[in-house]
């Protein structure tokens, strides 16, 4: 990858838009959280503009104060089989827990997509954050597992998933009709794992795919969440919200790589970005103050007084700075606020930017502005080593993503950033990712 580095690009596609108060522009559409035709559109968008990946991430519950957008989901391995067969290029992820299903079903139902997609899939591995309060009760338990054994358990699951993708040699079904033999018998390879959390046999009833088996994606900010990712991820998503931060970031968690004996090369950082994309500077900030002006008073104050319970928000207003309420001083035991805090303290936002900050659909001014504007901003981070690549969370759907299509993507392929054609066919071919070895079949070459 280093040889010939060039951007790569993912395409978030969520309902509506990252913004919370997408779904009341009048361009967005009504339903399209659940509408597969809407879903299939998006990734042709992105796939017309030649991006790597169309990402679908996921929630395991839901409460009163949730985004609109993730209310009314789709599952989304469901939902990325469905992508696969309307597109033909683009990679297909979806996000799925190691938490709450067990190691043989999902590897199977992965390795299915990935052999529908020929070779597209990805698995965006999440330990579930239990943010509605209400997680572990819908899977008949009371207690979130604790983050420290979430992650212990993850290391076990994803070892117990790769091991079954394991379970056939690429050569293993040869179908010969002359001598009767369908399948080598010694190219089938049971697990047989017995571990702390899992006890699987195996083998998988499904061969490995065109790529080897799917991307392994992750998006771990705690130490913990690192270290896994270090140590098994292949693409890595974060948000930093200045480039100082997001290069500290890249060069911190590549050499985390390096430290697993693995290559910096082999793992590609997405750093999360949420354009709102004008034909003049006073347009785009004219788009931006019209989704922000869409989140009404009660629904603001409500989020807020819940997320920050104690704090006096009395005779305020959503125009108030985060100073007024001593927000840029609050210190907060919450993971997602610590990564927000430095902005609070540091920007003296608007509290209705707070609320849109930690609601996922803030936009900082360096991605508010002419196409020019963007692709400057995006040559620059990839050029410094802040990313590798990034996760257009577009707050407005599918204006955001088209207008990117359009007008961004055609700027970064003239400046020789980004492809103009699609070089290969799988997911790991676009992101320059080796296809992993069987490790049966590794052990055989190995043995004296």
């Amino acid at each position: 990858m280093a040889a010939n580095r060039q951007i790569k690009l993912s395409a978030y596609l969520v309902g509506t838009g990252m913004h919370v108060a997408s779904w009341k522009h009048p361009n967005a559409q009504r339903s399209a959280s659940i509408s597969v035709d809407y879903y299939k559109a998006l990734a042709q968008t992105a796939e017309r503009g030649k991006f790597d990946i169309a990402f679908i991430a996921d929630s395991l519950a839901i409460n009163e104060d949730s985004h609109p957008n993730i209310l009314n989901r789709f599952e989304p391995v469901t939902l990325i089989t469905a992508l696969a067969g309307a597109t033909s290029k683009i990679g297909v992820v979806a996000t799925a827990s190691t938490s709450y299903i067990e190691p043989f079903n999902l590897a199977r139902s992965l390795l299915s997509v990935d052999q529908i997609s020929k070779g597209r899939a990805g698995w965006n591995i999440v330990t579930t954050r239990d943010l509605s309060g209400s997680t572990a009760r819908n899977f008949g338990a009371q207690d979130h597992l604790e983050h420290g054994f979430r992650y212990k358990r993850a290391e076990e699951f994803v070892e117990v998933v790769t091991g079954l993708w394991d379970s056939w040699e690429d050569d293993a079904f040869v179908q010969d009709k002359e001598s009767g033999v369908f399948f080598h018998p010694d190219k089938m390879h049971r697990l047989n794992h017995r571990g702390e959390f899992f006890s699987v046999e195996g083998p998988l009833n499904i061969a490995r795919s065109p790529q080897g088996y799917p991307v392994l994606v992750q998006a771990g900010t705690s130490e913990s969440g690192q270290q896994f990712a270090a140590k098994r991820a292949e693409v890595i998503f974060s948000i930093k919200y200045s480039k100082q931060e997001a290069r500290e970031f890249y060069d911190t968690f590549k050499s985390k790589v390096a430290s697993f004996g693995r290559s910096p090369d082999e793992v590609v950082i997405l750093q999360g970005i949420f354009p709102v994309i004008g034909r003049t500077q006073e347009e785009a900030d004219e788009k931006y103050r019209q989704l922000e002006s869409y989140i009404s008073e009660e629904t603001g104050f409500s989020f807020l007084k819940d997320y920050f319970p104690g704090v006096d928000f009395a005779g305020l207003t959503l125009e108030s700075r985060a100073a007024d309420a001593g927000l840029d001083r609050l210190q907060l035991d919450k993971s997602d606020y610590r990564k927000h805090q430095p902005v609070i303290a540091g920007e003296n936002p608007t509290l209705r930017e707070v609320y849109s900050l930690l609601t996922g659909s803030f936009s900082r001014e360096d991605w508010v502005g002419t196409p020019e504007k963007i692709a400057d901003t995006l040559e620059e981070w990839f050029t410094e080593r802040a990313a590798d690549g990034f996760m257009l969370m577009a707050p407005l759907l599918p204006d955001g993503l088209h207008d990117f299509v359009e007008e961004v993507v055609p700027l970064l392929q003239q400046r020789g950033l980004f492809r103009t054609e699609y070089a290969g066919d799988t997911l790991r071919e676009h992101l320059g990712l080796r296809v992993p070895e069987n490790r049966y079949a590794r052990e055989e070459v190995s043995r004296p």
